[in-house]
């Protein structure tokens, strides 16, 4: 099978998300001992969304490269279709929330730093996220399924050796 295109965006998409839980576990640890008291939920929001993706690219990858006699049936196609568009739409709701919580505050030194750069980095996930999902869109609609690459046939012919 060829590897296609999405493997190395899926790839990103595990990164961004790993680095924005990190970056994001960091700025509530600070925020609940610095106040003494629970981070803001759209920190906790953004702790959220990588943990959600985590869990999400399981299936977003194993289905379509282990059981792909699956990916075509109607009720896995529209709902890994529906796993997709709900992780983009927590990637958008939550760097969004946390750019206007940030935005509406004074705000200075290296934990809000770590939260603007998570705020930014939140944003190329989504754009990542959005990415997959319109190709899978376009994909279940013209009805190919979420297929992103070609997949080579295989040969009918056996090519035997001398010798062998």
């Amino acid at each position: 099978m060829k590897i296609s295109w999405i493997h190395p965006v899926r790839a990103l998409q595990a990164a961004l998300s790993i680095v924005v839980l990190g970056l994001m576990s960091y700025v509530s640890s600070w925020w609940s001992t610095h106040w003494r008291q629970s981070s803001p939920s759209e920190i906790n929001y953004l702790i959220f969304a990588p943990a959600w993706t985590i869990l999400a690219l399981a299936p977003l990858l194993l289905i379509p490269l282990k059981y792909s006699h699956l990916q075509d049936r109607g009720l896995v196609k529209w709902a890994l279709l529906g796993l997709e568009g709900m992780t983009m739409l927590f990637w958008f709701s939550g760097f969004v929330a946390l750019g206007v919580f940030l935005s509406g505050r004074i705000c200075f030194g290296m934990v809000c730093d770590v939260a603007r750069a998570s705020t930014a980095i939140s944003a190329v996930s989504w754009l990542a996220w959005t990415v997959t999902f319109v190709f899978s869109v376009i994909g279940v609609v013209k009805g190919g399924g979420m297929r992103f690459g070609k997949t080579v046939p295989a040969s009918k012919e056996v090519d035997m050796h001398q010798g062998v």
